[in-house]
């Protein structure tokens, strides 16, 4: 079996799988509890804490666990959305973020909220310009990804930080789900950041955990009531094994990552020059500017879904565009932003490597991609 992947979910790191199994077995304790037990999960939950701030650059207290990506992003900017509403009532959001966003936006829609779009360029990056002239005097929030999920474009982060500099009354989020070990932390840690969402099962940790940074003073209305975990802004019972198990892959993977990265990005050329040689392909993503781990292509005349099953039947795994839009048959939605005729966005698939993936691996997915596109020539005919 060959695992292409990766941005959809990740294994789980073994090293992280015996903390998780550990902690499980061995921890049994409620942190919220006042006895020894509880007293123990504590101080694992502080370590845990203290380690994944290190590793970010900030402090513990401005780490808070949550169940994913997904949460994450609705906290933001729902959290954003009603703390700021007095002073404001407008967000902007780049046309390329994760349903997770989108969906939440036009939610607050609803709610009395004005919402707009950063446009993109047709390579899939943010027009700065054209995110500046959206912000007005009743913008509260600005949110985009760190790593784009469908195409791999590494959005223009510092730019739209530096423009946001003077402006303190807007909150600044950022997406990294798809970022951690593939581009560096500093590049979407950036000191004017305010919030940062991350997803555990993007980098080899448990899927069900994610993390969101808060940065000192930045305020958030609560999504969960009740008894008052994590400094009484996410209240639930924290998931101990988990959390320590994230702690763990987290430090794996920002283990020598550059080294990592490269080793990818060597292996996604590799991908991509063979694949310009074919006449019918055509590439979505680039080598330039784009994540080392992320390469979305399509054949002319063949729809992504088949181009899946074709390399399934080979037991190679890859994907239409997002694990959350795959099985909807939907189009990916960065390419309709990037203004992809809908006859070559259907025909989109995404390949993402990992560092666990080898050479011997893209060759012998080169090698079936070969006899498939033979098969999908005289198909498309």
């Amino acid at each position: 079996m060959i695992y292409f992947d990766n941005s959809a979910t990740t294994s789980m790191a073994p090293e992280a799988m015996k903390t998780y199994t550990d902690v499980a077995t061995k921890i049994m304790g409620n942190p919220s509890s006042l006895h020894q037990l509880g007293t123990v999960a504590t101080r694992l939950l502080d370590a845990s804490r203290r380690q994944i701030s290190e590793l970010l650059g900030v402090q513990p207290h401005e780490i808070y666990f949550t169940s994913g990506g997904t949460e994450g992003d609705n906290w933001v900017l729902k959290g954003v959305a009603f703390e700021k509403k007095p002073f404001g009532n407008h967000i902007i959001v780049s046309s390329v973020e994760h349903p997770a966003i989108k969906n939440a936006a036009e939610w607050l829609r609803t709610q009395g909220f004005d919402v707009d779009y950063a446009p993109v360029d047709a390579k899939g990056f943010v027009k700065v310009k054209e995110l500046k002239a959206l912000v007005r005097d009743e913008t509260i929030l600005v949110s985009c990804m760190a790593v784009n999920n469908e195409v791999g474009a590494i959005q223009p982060l510092k730019e739209i930080a530096d423009f946001l500099e003077d402006k303190p009354t807007i909150s600044f989020h950022v997406d990294a789900v798809q970022g951690l070990g593939k581009i560096a932390v500093e590049d979407f840690m950036l000191p004017r950041v305010d919030f940062v969402t991350l997803s555990a099962h993007k980098f080899h940790g448990p899927r069900g955990v994610g993390i969101l940074v808060i940065k000192a003073g930045k305020r958030l209305t609560p999504l969960l009531h009740g008894g008052g975990q994590e400094n009484n802004k996410r209240s639930t019972t924290e998931n101990l094994p988990a959390i320590a198990a994230t702690a763990k892959a987290m430090r794996l993977t920002l283990t020598d990552d550059s080294l990592k990265r490269k080793k990818v990005g060597k292996m996604k050329a590799v991908i991509y020059n063979a694949l310009k040689a074919y006449d019918k392909v055509i590439l979505f993503s680039e080598m330039e500017h784009f994540a080392p781990n992320i390469l979305t292509f399509g054949i002319r005349g063949v729809r992504g879904e088949v181009v899946v099953h074709g390399f399934e039947n080979h037991e190679i795994y890859i994907s239409t565009t997002s694990a959350c839009s795959s099985k909807k048959n939907a189009t990916a939605g960065t390419l309709v932003a990037m203004n992809v005729p809908n006859k070559y966005a259907t025909s989109a698939v995404r390949i993402s490597l990992d560092h666990t993936n080898n050479m011997s691996e893209v060759e012998q997915f080169l090698t079936v991609f070969k006899i498939l596109y033979s098969e999908f020539d005289k198909i498309a005919r």
